[in-house]
């Protein structure tokens, strides 16, 4: 443990947020070690060497200049919990694997739902991320769907003839993973309905009107809508009030997609802008990004925990029928499950609602102070006033039709030259950097050099451009 600490302490201490390795350099360090050598080397030897090799080319998510996705520097109390839950090795699928471990679980489950405002009654599970969770909203507004309107058993019977007409409505720019799962659950991509978006890119409840219409004329079936908390990009929260109403009204489940938004709950300044989510059927968190705890880590909740049981199994030798324990395998997908409600546990009792309130809000202002400095910039271009911590913007070169290529270069120079790490992403098909700003620690003077960094290297490429033409 000590050893590890050593090269995680030289990791956290370099100066940039990237040694600069390209691929081809890091597959020949790698190469120059066996996997599996026939006989074990010495363990302080391979922690020395794999630090230089592979965690020495990890990029540091503790810097400010690692700005790029929604990986967020893991708290020191989340640090020392996973140490517990590696070392004690509890699996979650049965109490006997796992006993004071699922009576915590479910304890943390039953505060998320009050946080959330859901009532007593509600339940959930922790899971892997937003990927599955949106899965595990989708899965039981098909099969509630099949059952109620059909008689249909999904679990024992598969597909209905009619289900090549169940369609699920979401915003344009909600997350990939609703496609994703529309085809895992057998109703292929094509089943998803993109609704516009609004000025604000928030999805637009005419619009959605206008899309439930021509469903109804196509003598379509919509059996779900995702309601996004907190779009990947621009960090917009859908109108979650006037589409629980719309849900309600054509008995449509309703799932929020809370994975990037959902820290706001915390927050008294802003958990307004959550208004409605409490009427959803089901919401997923996830707690690897604005609750700061080390991947992976989220939760799915449902607002009736009856709901649960459309994906409960049982299985003789973990959850046998009539057994009075508390075993949480049919509350999950998956089967083994690491305790990752402890390290959420542990955070939150050291460093209480408000401390973490505040560290959500102050990411908010970061992105607001970076949005300012890119207006500042002449050949910089705000694509939208950032809502929570992202900020998407681009260099604006001189020749404009040299737009896209001078932004891809931009972010591959700054990640390939060690200096930051930023994403790239695209709006109305042109090509955007963008910031996710998930670490409180950052200065406006960090954000300074960040924004002056991408400057000075979209004027150096902008010349390389000029001369090649």
């Amino acid at each position: 443990m000590a050893a590890a600490g050593d090269v995680l302490l030289q990791h956290l201490g370099r100066p940039l947020p990237y040694s600069g390795a390209t691929p081809g350099k890091l597959s020949n360090l790698l190469a120059g070690s066996e996997v599996c050598p026939e006989e074990g080397e010495d363990l302080s030897r391979v922690l020395r060497e794999t630090g230089k090799t592979v965690v020495e080319n990890c990029v540091r998510v503790a810097h400010p200049g690692c700005a790029a996705h929604l990986q967020c520097p893991p708290l020191v109390p989340a640090l020392a919990a996973e140490a517990v839950i590696s070392a004690t090795n509890q699996s979650m699928d049965s109490w006997d694997q796992a006993p004071a471990a699922t009576l915590l679980e479910e304890r943390v489950v039953r505060w998320l739902c009050g946080l959330f405002g859901y009532r007593p009654g509600a339940d959930g599970v922790f899971t892997s991320g937003g990927t599955q969770s949106n899965l595990m909203g989708l899965l039981p507004a098909r099969d509630r769907f099949a059952r109620e309107r059909f008689g249909w058993s999904m679990r024992e019977r598969g597909l209905p003839p009619e289900a090549s007409r169940f369609r699920i409505l979401c915003s344009e720019a909600a997350h990939f993973s609703v496609g994703r799962s529309a085809a895992l659950l057998g109703l292929g991509e094509r089943a998803v309905v993109p609704v516009e978006t609004d000025a604000g890119r928030r999805m637009s409840p005419e619009a959605l009107d206008r899309a439930l219409q021509k469903l109804e004329e196509q003598e379509l079936l919509p059996v779900a809508l995702v309601a996004t908390a907190g779009t990947t990009d621009f960090g917009s929260i859908d109108p979650l009030e006037e589409l629980a109403s719309r849900a309600r009204e054509l008995g449509l489940w309703l799932h929020v997609d809370a994975a990037y938004g959902g820290a706001l709950a915390l927050s008294e300044r802003h958990r307004s802008k959550l208004a409605g989510i409490e009427d959803a059927d089901s919401v997923a968190v996830d707690f690897h990004k604005g609750f700061y705890q080390p991947v992976s880590c989220a939760a799915f909740l449902v607002r009736r925990g009856e709901d649960l049981a459309l994906i409960r199994t049982h299985a003789d030798y973990l959850n046998p029928e009539g057994d009075d324990l508390p075993n949480l395998a049919g509350k999950s997908l998956q089967t083994t499950r690491r305790f990752d409600a402890f390290k959420l546990y542990v955070s939150l009792r050291a460093l209480g609602r408000r401390r973490l309130a505040a560290m959500v809000e102050r990411t908010v202002e970061l992105a607001k102070a970076a949005a300012a400095l890119v207006r500042e910039q002449p050949g910089l271009e705000l694509a939208a006033r950032p809502q929570l911590g992202t900020v998407v913007f681009r260099y604006r070169p001189a020749r404009m039709e040299e737009a896209d290529r001078v932004n891809a270069g931009i972010r591959r120079e700054l990640l390939l030259g060690g200096e930051a790490v930023v994403a790239r992403t695209r709006v109305d098909g042109r090509v955007y950097l963008k910031l996710t700003l998930l670490n409180p620690l950052a200065t406006p003077e960090d954000l300074r050099r960040l924004v002056e960094t991408t400057v000075r290297t979209g004027k150096r490429l902008e010349g390389v451009c000029s001369t090649s033409a």
